[in-house]
Order: structure tokens, then sequence, then C-alpha cells
């Protein structure tokens, strides 16, 4: 495996955790009904739209974080 390929495979792999860990968050947010999302949510008739860009932001934010956090720690030697 060519080392661009393994920093690839490091970096999806951080994405990756990050988009489960901002999922979780979320659905923990809902089901603990916080600020009344959960309320809101099952009221509107536009509620899957909601949760769409809910989840979505939540992807996006955690999986930057997680991307940022492993360039961060990246112990490759650079030339």
């Amino acid at each position: 495996m060519s080392p661009e390929e393994r920093l690839i495979r490091f970096m999806l792999g951080h994405m990756a955790a990050g988009i489960a860990a901002g999922l979780v968050f979320g659905g923990a947010l809902i089901a603990t009904n916080v600020a009344g999302l959960k309320d809101l949510l099952f009221a509107s008739r536009d509620g899957w739209l909601f949760a769409i860009l809910f989840f979505m932001g939540l992807s996006v934010t955690f999986g930057s974080l997680a991307m940022g956090v492993a360039i961060m720690l990246d112990k490759t030697p650079r030339d």
C-alpha cells in the first residue's frame, strides 16, 4: 500500500468515526428531547426535512472535527 493510499484510508477512517459520533449525538439529543427537539420533529409535517438537515449538519461537523484531529495527531515524518 502506497503512502498516499495509507493516508487516505487513515483520513476516511477518522471521517467515518466522526460521522458515526455525530449520528449518535444527534440521536441522543432527539431521544432525550433536549430543547423540545423530539416534540418539534414529530409535531411538524416537515419533520423528515428537519431530521435530514439536522443529521447532515451534525455529520459534516463531527466528520470534519475528526479529520482535523487526525491531521493534528499524525506523526508521519515529513521530508
